[in-house]
């Protein structure tokens, strides 16, 4: 940005002396050097300040490790990469043949166990067999049924549905695969719909200038010319290089430490970005500038100058 600025101010400088045509003298040019100097470090004191910049924003989103409740042979996967799926759409399927065993068992044990248990509760009633044979009936009743309800949910995890609405990233999972339940290695990565947000990283000093609801902008690196207006949707209260942990380690000076930057989210509010949604993938690279209410004339230049920025985006080094 400060680049961007004095590049501007040469460019009007040069525009000056060559219409007015002034002389390159010892009196003409140090005053444009001094008096660019001390107006350019003004603008950029007050608009830093006033209207904060990040250059580091990114989109991020949540995803959920799709690990099966079961261990098993995969035999069919029912969705494509990418492509969207509702909640409680089949994502795969294990074979069911182990599990589907379990409960024909525990089925036909319990139809036993409960004519069992009936006939002891018959006599029961009739003073024919004592307490303890009632209640050993009824236990081994009941302990079949929790078995075959157990059984029952072990067969219908060998289903595995999406979570909500969303879709499958990256999916390497085939038929034939081996899928365990422990070690917890996922199969797949589920991206949620509606669980993604731009936060940007601002420099600490920035706090006094960033409120909720404040207006903001943001240039994304993969749409370079495209500048879209957004809110400040919360400016989150804790940052990661002061979180502590319960361990036997005690607090210490680092002066090394870095200082940290406060995160803020950012929610964008621009309906142009709707058609831009399918073009940007998720955990695409941005810049975000906050507008607050004090020195609102300075807020202009800092719009250009994210503008200007953006444009620059067309242009990168071939590696």
């Amino acid at each position: 940005m400060e680049l961007l600025l004095m590049l501007t101010y040469a460019g009007l400088c040069i525009t000056i002396f060559k219409v007015f045509r002034l002389p390159l003298n010892k009196w003409t040019v140090p005053t444009a050097v001094l008096g660019g100097g001390v107006l350019i470090s003004a603008i950029m004191f007050t608009m830093n300040y006033n209207h904060p910049y990040s250059e580091s924003a990114r989109e991020y989103f949540v995803t959920t490790p799709i690990v099966p409740n079961v261990s098993g042979t995969v035999i069919a996967v029912h969705v494509e990469p990418n492509e969207p799926v509702p909640t409680g759409t089949p994502l795969f399927t294990l074979d069911p043949t182990p599990f589907q065993t379990v409960v024909d068992s525990l089925s036909a044990r319990e139809v036993s166990a409960e004519h069992d248990y009936q006939r002891i509760k018959t006599m029961y009633e009739r003073k024919a067999v004592s307490l303890r044979e009632y209640d050993q009936a009824l236990a081994t009743y009941q302990d079949i049924s929790a078995q075959l309800r157990k059984a029952q949910f072990d067969l219908a995890s060998t289903v595995i549905k999406a979570p909500t609405d969303g879709y499958v990233t990256h999916n390497f999972l085939r038929p034939g695969m081996r899928a365990v339940a422990a070690p917890l290695r996922p199969l797949m990565v589920f991206v949620h719909k509606e669980d993604a947000y731009f936060t940007a990283m601002f420099r600490q000093n920035a706090l006094l200038r960033l409120q909720k609801g404040n207006l903001a902008e943001i240039s994304l690196d993969s749409l370079p010319g495209e500048v879209f207006e957004a809110e400040v949707a919360m400016v989150v209260p804790a940052m990661r290089e002061g979180q502590l942990q319960a361990s036997g380690d005690m607090i210490g000076f680092n002066p090394l430490a870095q200082p940290g930057r406060v995160a803020v989210v950012l929610r964008v509010t621009d309906p142009d970005f709707e058609k831009y949604r399918q073009e940007v993938p998720l955990g695409s690279f941005a810049q975000a500038a906050v507008y607050s209410e004090h020195a609102e004339h300075f807020a202009i230049i800092r719009k250009i100058l994210l503008r200007m920025s953006s444009w620059i985006h067309y242009i990168y080094p071939l590696h």
